[in-house]
């Protein structure tokens, strides 16, 4: 799968994020898997807004083995969500809860 076939991160719910503001503004994210959930290991929870000038993030590498869409850790699926969880596995270590993959 070549850089301009990644999926994008369709949206950000996660409004504490450095990245995500009216949008995530990462180049790339990382989707990290722990204790059997998908999380964006991207997540920076600083006051200073980081990222690029245009929306469109993509998925650099996901570590979620078990995940359909994973191929040799890359995302296939055609677009993932990121979205808050109270529940996300390490919120101490900045790893927001919820990617949800979009199928093709």
């Amino acid at each position: 799968m070549a850089t301009l076939e990644m999926p994008h991160v369709s949206e950000c719910t996660v409004s504490s994020c450095s990245y995500n503001h009216d949008g995530c503004h990462a180049f790339a994210i990382n989707v990290t898997a722990h204790n059997g959930t998908a999380d964006c290991a991207t997540f920076i929870p600083l006051s200073t807004r980081g990222g690029l000038d245009v929306v469109s993030p993509q998925v650099g590498a996901c570590q979620r083995a078990d995940c359909v869409h994973n191929e040799n850790l890359e995302c296939a699926a055609t677009a993932v969500r990121i979205t808050w969880s109270s529940n996300a596995s390490r919120p101490e270590s900045g790893a927001a809860g919820g990617c949800w993959p979009i199928a093709s």
